[in-house]
């Protein structure tokens, strides 16, 4: 039987929080799409899903890490990975650069793509989950 892990996942604006502590950022997006657009913050890194079991152990285990994508997919699967690999602070930050760009947070590059492909919806209207909206992921 396979083992199974869990995977903490936060909101980008609890990101910004855990970047000015020093957190790390893991961009799992290939390298035309940070070409494109990428975060804008002191630490981080660009794995690429494509090439991560390849490169994963560039990643500290002894620091706080936050996988990141363009909505979250990719980066849970990836955090998931660290976890069963035995790295014990990773945390996925949900809907990826899209809620990112949505919020204003720094980038560089051109958010024009992202945000006309993104969902009309934030995490505060009434598509999103209750206790998202509790946990102040808006505010």
């Amino acid at each position: 039987m396979e083992k199974q892990v869990e995977v903490f996942e936060i909101c980008p604006t609890k990101t910004q929080a855990l970047i000015k502590n020093g957190a790390l950022l893991v961009d799992v997006r290939e390298k035309e799409e940070v070409a494109q657009l990428a975060y804008d913050v002191p630490n981080i890194i660009n794995i690429p899903l494509s090439i991560f079991e390849e490169h994963y152990t560039e990643i500290p285990k002894d620091r706080e890490v936050v996988m990141v994508c363009k909505t979250g997919g990719r980066s849970l699967r990836a955090a998931g990975f660290l976890v069963y690999h035995g790295y014990e602070n990773v945390i996925n930050m949900k809907h990826g650069i899209v809620r990112w760009v949505q919020k204003g947070f720094p980038t560089i590059g051109d958010t024009a793509a992202v945000l006309e492909n993104a969902a009309e919806h934030t995490c505060c209207d009434s598509h999103s989950h209750e206790s998202e909206r509790k946990n102040k992921c808006c505010h």
